[in-house]
Formats: C-alpha cells, structure tokens, sequence
C-alpha cells in the first residue's frame, strides 16, 4: 500500500485492474546473525531532532548506496518515486502498534530516522506487474535497533490483521503472517499481508521485508496490480541493493 499521491492513484489503478482481469469482480522472519537489539527501548537524544544522529550515514552517503534512477536490477528497473516518498506519514494504522509495518516513515516508531532514500523498482512496460518500493534509512545504531525491535512486536501484535488509514481510504490486513527473511545484515524480518481491497471484494498479497546493517534499515515492500500471491519479494532486488550497499558501506561511501 504505497503512500503519496501517485500510490493512491496506482492502488484504485489495482483494484479496477483486478476487477477487471476477474470479470467485475509477520509474524517475522529469522535474523540473519542473533538478530538481538543492544540497549534498552529509549530513543537516542537525537531522534527526531532533524539532524544527523552519532553513527548516522548522511543523506548523500546513503543516496551514494541506493539504486540510481534508471538502474538496471535483473528485469527489473530502478527510478525516482515522481510524486514524493511512498510510504509517508499520511498512511497510519488502527491499532497504532500496527504502523511498523504500514510505514516507517517519521513517527512510526519512536526513532526518527536521519536520512531516507526512497526508489522504485518495477519493469516499466508492464501493466499488470510486480513493483517494490526499496526504501534506505540511517538512525543512530541504537535506533536502527530499536527501529526493528518496533517491527517485530507489529508482527506479533497484529497478526490478526488491523485496519490501514489513508487520506482517502481504508484497508483490512486480514493476516500478517511471516515469510522467510535473507540472510543477510544484522537482523532481517519478513512478512506476508493478506489485504481486502477497499471495496471489500477482493483479497490482495503484498509482501515486507526489512533488513538492518548498523544504523541503517533497507525496507523492501512488494506489491502487484492483481489478485496473484507473487511468492515475497523478488529476490534480484533484495540482492541486487544488499549487495551494493554493502560494497559500497565497506569502502566508506
């Protein structure tokens, strides 16, 4: 469920595409290492302060480890979101314990990140095709922990499903159930949504997968303009951005 104004519009887009096509009609993954968060579940002092926090990749070196636009990943094509972040703090949750795994934009959880980087990936000539939104954030290395510490109890919590809030809309999570997590970072977790559409009638599967490294999360949310179960995450995307942004953090970019 993409936020921003152009992933409102590519979500009615689905659900018309879906009707059509149908003739009018975690849980968490295992972590990669011990998975354990160091510290206790307090902020760092300079969460949300809008500055960067101790230990905190830049913007520009977190952009420097992201896909650029035009990137090729596989048959997959990297880009710039046109109309801002997906997955901004207009998209909330009911139960607010749920927001983890709505977005992790500013004010999901109790950390605010330092730096987002946020691109798109999809193959571009494809109407009815998987696109996933790969987002990077930099926190202090406590933070980043706490950040999925936040994630895993979503999971847990509301396994049941909850209700996504939008400007305009809602949408039932019927299940959030776990999905197998790489294995790579320092902690990864993984999930399968089961999602109605907001008119009720139909059942959609997105996917989530969020890896730590240090102070930073790279979220991958996967989605399809269709009733189809892709499966998770496609995992060239996954693998294609772990492995440049751990090549590149190696060097100190």
């Amino acid at each position: 469920m993409f936020g921003a104004g152009n992933q409102l519009i590519r979500r009615a887009a689905a659900v018309a595409l879906a009707g059509a096509v149908l003739s009018g009609t975690a849980g968490c993954g295992g972590d990669a290492k011990d998975g354990k968060p160091g510290g206790d579940d307090k902020p760092s002092a300079s969460a949300g302060s809008g500055s960067a926090a101790a230990g905190a990749l830049t913007q520009q070196q977190l952009t420097a480890l992201a896909f650029t636009d035009g990137e090729k990943v596989g048959r997959y094509t990297a880009s710039e979101f046109t109309l801002g972040a997906p997955l901004g703090e207009e998209y909330t949750a009911d139960p607010e314990t749920c927001q983890p795994l709505v977005s992790l934009a500013k004010g999901a959880t109790a950390y605010a990140p330092a730096a987002e980087v946020h691109r798109r990936v999809d193959v571009p000539d494809e109407m009815i095709g998987t696109t996933v939104a790969v987002q990077l954030r930099s926190y202090s290395p406590k933070d980043a922990a706490g950040v999925m510490k936040a994630l895993d109890t979503a999971g847990k919590e509301c396994a049941a499903g909850f209700t996504e809030i939008r400007a305009i809309a809602k949408a039932k999570y019927l299940t959030v159930e776990p999905a197998k997590a790489p294995a790579v970072g320092d902690e990864a977790k993984a999930y399968r949504f089961t999602i109605l559409d907001v008119k009720g009638k139909l059942k959609l599967y997105e996917y989530l997968t969020v890896v730590r490294s240090g102070s930073t999360t790279l979220s991958f949310r996967a989605e399809i303009t269709d009733t189809k179960d892709i499966g998770g995450v496609p995992e060239e995307v996954i693998t294609a951005q772990w492995e440049k942004f751990s090549a590149g953090a190696a060097k100190g970019a």
